[in-house]
């Protein structure tokens, strides 16, 4: 069976230096908010080129908690409107109203699936007062234009990089556009942990304060509280696992690089649509979906030839039984997009071999089966 993703031969490959790490953490004694986290959200503020990383306990606190420091820094209020895209995880969506914010969602781009600016303008009212665009697969979304209307309309801009460790456009990170980005080190991201795990990426030394406070009980002081906060912390053993795993991370992404293209050279079945790529250097490839009519058939066709793949996703946000009151409304973009998308097998440590065989029943897939 060619795996959609093998976490533990991923981990594998760095076994040695993960136990050295998790020895290290052992041996020290102190497991919560050290020399471990301190260290690793160093590295990785320096890895996306800003000045802050503030480590918490996964990616979808990483959102809600960045979106909860804005309403303590009265930039935010309750009731205001928050653009994000339809076609999203739920993650990005469930950030917004538990902070009771207002989610509007709109249709992404039908070629790259991420937020399309046009529409986003479209959508802005006098309420609108941020724009969480989510960099879908391992490709950003269209950060200058974004930034552009952002800027036009005074809007906060939290980035959604959950997916996309190390995308770039024009040299400049995800994590490094908005105001604010939530990353998620969930074990089969590009950059993941041995758990879950997530951060905080700023260049707002004030936002960044306040957001190691919520995430300690609202603690800036050891039994002084500033805020009503959570605990929300990256603990000691996840963040020296990260810190191992980041090293290694533009060589693996190089190699998804190396998949990615040979399935955009050589599936050449023309009942597949393969993903649009404006530059390959700025996509981390984080997931290689394509899309199909006969979406269940194409996946049945490849599981029985010994090929694991996934759905990304298959239900969209406003279909969801937790957003029944969206149910009436017709998002036609996204609802075709979950109902025709595929994600093939992709990561560090697949062979070429495994490539080849992906894209021989990829080609012998026919209307009929």
């Amino acid at each position: 069976m060619v795996k959609f993703l093998d976490l533990k031969e991923v981990n594998n490959i760095h076994r040695a230096e993960l136990l050295q790490a998790c020895e290290r953490v052992i041996d020290s004694g102190w497991y919560i908010s050290g020399g471990e986290l301190a260290a690793f959200e160093s590295a990785f503020a320096e890895y996306c080129g800003v000045s802050y990383c503030i480590g918490v306990a996964n990616g979808l606190d990483a959102l809600i908690l960045t979106l909860r420091a804005w309403k303590e820094l009265g930039r935010l209020s309750e009731g205001d409107e928050i653009i994000v895209p339809a076609n999203t995880y739920i993650a990005s969506i469930l950030a917004i109203t538990e902070n009771n914010f207002i989610p509007i969602l709109v249709e992404p781009d039908p070629i790259s699936f991420n937020l399309c600016p046009e529409n986003v303008k479209k959508a802005i009212t006098s309420k609108t007062k941020a724009i969480l665009p989510v960099h879908l697969y391992g490709q950003l979304a269209d950060m200058p234009k974004l930034m552009a209307i952002a800027k036009e309309f005074n809007l906060l801009v939290l980035e959604d990089s959950a997916q996309s460790h190390g995308a770039s456009i024009d040299s400049r990170k995800s994590g490094n556009w908005g105001d604010a980005s939530g990353f998620s080190f969930y074990p089969g991201k590009n950059l993941g942990a041995l758990g879950d795990a997530g951060a905080i990426t700023t260049n707002d030394a004030v936002l960044a304060e306040t957001l190691r406070a919520l995430r300690n009980y609202g603690s800036h002081e050891k039994y002084k509280n500033l805020f009503q906060g959570v605990n929300s912390r990256l603990d000691e053993i996840q963040a020296a696992m990260l810190s191992v795993k980041l090293k290694y991370l533009d060589k693996q992404t190089n190699h998804r690089r190396l998949i990615a293209n040979r399935y955009l050279e050589n599936i050449t079945n023309p009942i597949i649509m393969l993903p649009t790529v404006k530059n390959q250097e700025q996509h981390v490839w984080h997931l290689f979906v394509i899309r199909n009519s006969k979406r269940d058939a194409l996946q049945q066709h490849l599981f029985v030839n010994g090929i694991q793949t996934l759905i990304h996703y298959p239900i969209p946000p406003h279909h969801q039984e937790a957003y029944k009151i969206w149910k009436s409304h017709s998002y036609p973009i996204t609802e075709a997009i979950h109902s025709d998308v595929l994600s093939l097998p992709i990561g560090p440590t697949m062979t070429l071999d495994d490539a080849d065989k992906v894209i021989k029943y990829c080609n012998s897939f026919t209307e009929s089966l």
